[in-house]
């Protein structure tokens, strides 16, 4: 990793839940919060807790050096499509391996709710 870059991955311990357009897409008790270096918080959820029925792949990719490659999901919802809106690390680098096949949601397209909250994590 690079100097003063770090990552942490922990169970959130709250219930995380990710509504868009009148649907919930994801919902879990069992979701982890994955905190990086001058990034906003992203909770990444077990694929067994995620509407992938509302999912579609794209041949979109990224790749970030502190996780490795993500491939992306558009999500169906509330009679839209929205492009990309998932991703998940199906094969990360070993410093980010808890958050193996596990799908995140961008924060700022969805709306977050952690516990019962509407979270306040719009930061890309």
């Amino acid at each position: 990793m690079a100097r003063g870059h770090k990552i942490t991955i922990d169970p959130a311990g709250r219930h995380v839940e990710v509504s868009l357009g009148g649907e919930q897409l994801a919902a879990s008790d069992r979701a982890v919060v994955l905190r990086e270096t001058g990034m906003a918080e992203r909770y990444y959820f077990p694929r067994e807790d995620v509407r992938t029925d509302l999912l579609r792949a794209t041949a979109h990719h990224t790749t970030c050096p502190f996780k490795g490659q993500a491939a992306y999901w558009s999500a169906e919802a509330g009679g839209e499509l929205h492009e990309n809106l998932v991703w998940s690390y199906e094969t990360p680098i070993p410093e980010a391996s808890g958050i193996t096949g596990l799908m995140c949601f961008y924060n700022h397209r969805v709306e977050l709710t952690v516990t019962g909250h509407e979270a306040q994590l719009t930061r890309e």
